[in-house]
């Protein structure tokens, strides 16, 4: 049975491909192996999905015929499965000497001679570009205030120098792949029921490239990376949101053979102050207030997130129910200027017990309401 990859992302099938690569990174990072909790098969399953659904060509053949990859065997399921292997061809004029199509190859062999015809011959294969990576930096509500550096240390493959990443000496030169003859290409004939195509593919020896190193690289295999950690400066600007994403262009994985790098994408989350809670660009803060500095109205001392404090004093005729605002004592608009603002939430807090001079009191002001 064909597996569903929009089910596997969780998206729709006319989901953009900016919402694939969102749905996929935020699966590929709930379920990567090497995180705590991670499933390696729902990780491969969430990066098979992927590989098909971000490529336009491959997802316009998985929408047609429900897969993206070759079909299996007459009865592993191809969609012609029971009417390829049951049927007899003879009266067709297919026939092969009695041996049917038995030389033919599979369905999706012919579906790809048949498309070529039509012009759509494959491009010839290029190195795999560094793969993104993600990781997740954990700041205070004090650094999101006034922004910060960090230094990150990350493992991953990054560029080898002793070849400079092409994965040979350049010094021994190459030889000629005898497959293709150079031409990165091997053409085949295939007979099809379309009829016989030509059919163009990149050569697996030399992938495309026609030659062949003479002296493969030791250090990194051929591949031109190796695993190393690297070190990265990150700039967190002020009024960074809890689970936003910065982007740090070309400090992801390095590609094959000197190809494209990957990015760095960094989640942001900020820890939970003890203090204050956060509400996009406003803050609020909890006082207890004593009924005796509420009656004389004195000035009541409130922390900032600035480190500083302020002195308030309460209105007259202010509902206690309400949050007291004071403005541009929030976090910075992130992106924007000004700052939000600081919301005082007041808990009433009564003496535990009048003596007889402040009972008299509290009632002459009772009588003068």
């Amino acid at each position: 049975m064909a597996k569903d990859y929009y089910k596997i992302l969780g998206i729709s099938k006319g989901a953009s491909a900016e919402e694939v690569k969102k749905a996929y990174r935020k699966l590929a990072h709930q379920h990567h192996p090497d995180k705590a909790g991670g499933d390696e098969t729902k990780f491969k399953e969430i990066n098979e999905a992927y590989q098909v659904l971000s490529d336009a060509t491959k997802r316009a053949q998985y929408d047609r015929f429900g897969t993206a990859e070759p079909f299996g065997s007459a009865q592993g399921g191809q969609p012609w499965g029971g009417f390829y292997g049951q049927q007899d061809w003879g009266d067709f004029g297919f026939s092969n000497g009695g041996q049917g199509f038995g030389d033919m190859g599979d369905v999706n062999d012919i579906f790809e001679s048949f498309f070529e015809g039509l012009g759509m011959r494959p491009h010839r294969r290029t190195y795999d570009k560094g793969a993104d990576l993600e990781i997740t930096e954990l700041i205070t509500l004090e650094e999101a205030f006034h922004g910060v550096i960090k230094e990150l240390k990350i493992k991953t493959l990054v560029r080898c120098e002793h070849c400079k990443g092409q994965g040979a000496d350049a010094s021994a030169g190459f030889t000629k792949c005898s497959t293709c003859n150079g031409q990165g290409e091997i053409k085949e004939q295939r007979r099809t029921f379309f009829g016989s195509f030509s059919q163009v593919k990149v050569c697996d020896k030399c992938r495309g490239s026609g030659q062949i190193p003479n002296k493969v690289c030791n250090f990194c295999k051929g591949s031109g990376r190796i695993t190393s950690e690297r070190q990265i400066k990150v700039e967190i600007l002020p009024g960074v949101e809890d689970g936003q994403l910065i982007k740090i262009k070309g400090a992801g994985e390095a590609g094959e053979k000197g190809t494209g790098t990957g990015d760095l994408y960094v989640k942001i989350r900020v820890r939970p102050s003890t203090v204050f809670e956060r509400h996009g660009s406003d803050l609020l803060v909890k006082k207890e207030l004593k009924i005796f500095d509420l009656l004389l109205g004195n000035k009541i001392e409130i922390p900032t997130v600035s480190g500083g404090k302020i002195h308030l004093e309460v209105p007259a005729h202010f509902n206690l129910k309400d949050n007291l605002r004071v403005p541009g004592e929030g976090m910075p608009r992130f992106g924007s200027y000004g700052r939000g603002d600081l919301l005082v939430n007041f808990i009433i807090k009564a003496p535990k017990k009048l003596d007889g001079r402040a009972k008299k009191i509290l009632e002459e002001l009772e009588g003068k309401e």
